[in-house]
C-alpha cells in the first residue's frame, strides 16, 4: 500500500492557511497611497492659504489695538520711561517685546482721547499694564513690523477704528470723574488773566492836558459862569483829545453858546439843550462827571500824582461808606488809583456810594491757581449807591443798570476789565448769579 504524505500546515490540522498570492495587490496599494497623499497635501495647502488670508484681514485691527494701547506711554515723561525700562529688564520676554512697539506706535490723532493730565495718564497706564503685558505685547510687535513694512495692507476704515477705540477705552481705561466747579471771579472760559503787579499810570504824558489849555479852559468857563468839566466833557465827546483839544477862541465860543441856554438843572439838561442828542448828552455828561471827580490837577499831572488827594477826599467824605479794614487799605496806599477813581466817579454820579470789599477781607483766589485782583488792590465791590442797596435792585431799568451804564461810559484809560452783576450789558460787563448783592469792578 503506497505511503500517503499529509501536510502539517493544512488548516484542517491546525496549521495556518497559506496566503493566496495575488500578483496585482502591490500596484493597487501604491496607487491608493499616492491618491491619499495628494488629497491631504491639497487640504493642507488650502488651510494654509485660508489662514494667511485671515491673518491679512486681522492685521490692521491688531495694529490699531497696539497703537491705542501704546498711546498713553507716549505721554509719560523721560524719567518715567527710564524707570519703566529698568523694571522691564527683569520681566518676561513678552514685556521686552512690547517696548519697541510702544516707542514706535504714534499717538492717536484725537486729542480729546488723551488723558487730561499726567496723574490721569499714570492711572490709565496702571490699569492697562497687566493686560497689555500678558496678552497684547506680541500684537504690538506685529503692529510695529506692519508699519515698517511698506507693502503691508492699509488699516481698516474710520468706522472700524472708531469702534475699536471706543471698545478698548471703555473696557480698559478707568472712568474720569468731572472736576468740581471752581469758585470764580469771572466765567470759566474768560480770557482775562489777572497779573497782580503794580499797574502803570493810566494817564501817561501823551494823555494829559497841557497846563496852558487847562488855564484857558478855566478862564473861559469862569467868564461864562459855567463849570469847566461840562465844557471839557463836550469837547471830549466830540472827539477832541490830546494835550490841547482846542484853542482859546473855540473855548470862548463854546462857553458863550452854552451860556445862551440859560440856567439848566444839571449837566445832562444843558448838554441836551446844546446838542439835541440824548445819546451824545449821556456820553458828554459821563465824561464831565469823571473830569470833576478826579480834578483838573489829575488831568494835567496824571492820576498817580493826584492819588493821595483823591484818597484823602474819599476818606473824609461822609457820603462814601467804606468798611474799616478797607479804609486802612487806602491809608496804607495799597489800593490802585483806578479803583479810587471809580469810587469817586460813582460818588459824583449817585451822591452816595457804599464799598463792601477792597483788599482786606476778600478771599485769596479768584479761581483755582489765580490770585484775586482784590488782593493786589485792583478791584472793588460796590454794595450800595444813592443810599440804596444793590441787593434787590438789579431789575432791568433800575439803579444797578444805570450804574453799569455809567461805568461803561468811562474814558478808555480807566475802563474796567470786568463789571460783574446780575446784568450783562456788553463790553466788559457780564452777569453772574453770586453777584446778586454787589457790583464787582476789576482792572
Amino acid at each position: 500500500m503506497p505511503r500517503r504524505f499529509i501536510r502539517r500546515d493544512n488548516w484542517e490540522f491546525g496549521g495556518k492557511p497559506e496566503p493566496t498570492k495575488v500578483e496585482s495587490a502591490e500596484p493597487k496599494s501604491r496607487k491608493r497611497r499616492l491618491a491619499s497623499t495628494l488629497v491631504f497635501t491639497t487640504i493642507f495647502f488650502a488651510g494654509a492659504s485660508l489662514a494667511a488670508v485671515a491673518g491679512d484681514q486681522l492685521r490692521p485691527l491688531v495694529v490699531n489695538d497696539a497703537q491705542e494701547l501704546a498711546a498713553p506711554d507716549a505721554t509719560t515723561t523721560a524719567e518715567e520711561t527710564t524707570t519703566a525700562e529698568a523694571t522691564d529688564a527683569s520681566a518676561p520676554d513678552a514685556s521686552t517685546a512690547e517696548e519697541p512697539a510702544a516707542a514706535a506706535a504714534p499717538a492717536p490723532a484725537d486729542a480729546t482721547a488723551a488723558p487730561a493730565d499726567s496723574a490721569d495718564a499714570t492711572t490709565a497706564d496702571e490699569a492697562v499694564a497687566p493686560l497689555r503685558t500678558s496678552t497684547l505685547a506680541p500684537a504690538a510687535s506685529t503692529g510695529a513690523a506692519a508699519q515698517a513694512d511698506p507693502g503691508a495692507p492699509k488699516p481698516a476704515g474710520k468706522a472700524a477704528r472708531g469702534w475699536k477705540k471706543t471698545q478698548l477705552r471703555t473696557i480698559l481705561l478707568p472712568k474720569l470723574k468731572p472736576a468740581p466747579t471752581p469758585e470764580l471771579e469771572g466765567p470759566a472760559d474768560a480770557s482775562t488773566i489777572w497779573i497782580n503787579s503794580q499797574l502803570p499810570d493810566p494817564t501817561p504824558p501823551a494823555l494829559r492836558l497841557s497846563p496852558k489849555f487847562a488855564a484857558n479852559l478855566q478862564a473861559a468857563a469862569k467868564g461864562a459862569g459855567l463849570d469847566w468839566s461840562t465844557m471839557l466833557g463836550i469837547l471830549r465827546a466830540r472827539g477832541a483829545t490830546g494835550h490841547s483839544p482846542t484853542g482859546l477862541a473855540t473855548l470862548r465860543k463854546l462857553a458863550s453858546r452854552l451860556a445862551t441856554y440859560g440856567p439848566a438843572k444839571g449837566d445832562w439838561a444843558r448838554i441836551v439843550s446844546y446838542s439835541g442828542d440824548t445819546s451824545f448828552a449821556d456820553r458828554a455828561a459821563a465824561l464831565a462827571r469823571y473830569d470833576r471827580a478826579v480834578g483838573l490837577t489829575a488831568l494835567t499831572k496824571g492820576l498817580e500824582a493826584a492819588k493821595k488827594s483823591i484818597a484823602t477826599r474819599l476818606l473824609s467824605d461822609p457820603s462814601v461808606s467804606i468798611y474799616e479794614s478797607g479804609r486802612n487799605d487806602m491809608v496804607l496806599n495799597r489800593v490802585d488809583v483806578r479803583v479810587l477813581t471809580v469810587i469817586a466817579y460813582l460818588r459824583e454820579s449817585f451822591g452816595q456810594v457804599s464799598v463792601s470789599s477792597l483788599i482786606t477781607g476778600h478771599r485769596l483766589y479768584a479761581r483755582p491757581g489765580v490770585i484775586s485782583a482784590h488782593i493786589a488792590g485792583h478791584a472793588v465791590d460796590i454794595s450800595g449807591l444813592g443810599s440804596t442797596s444793590i441787593q434787590g435792585h438789579q431789575e432791568p431799568g433800575g439803579m444797578t443798570e444805570r450804574a453799569v451804564r455809567d461805568i461803561l461810559l468811562l474814558p478808555v484809560e480807566v475802563m474796567p476789565r470786568q463789571v460783574i452783576s446780575l446784568l450783562g450789558m456788553g463790553g466788559p460787563s457780564f452777569p453772574m448769579a453770586d453777584h446778586y448783592n454787589h457790583i464787582h469792578i476789576g482792572f
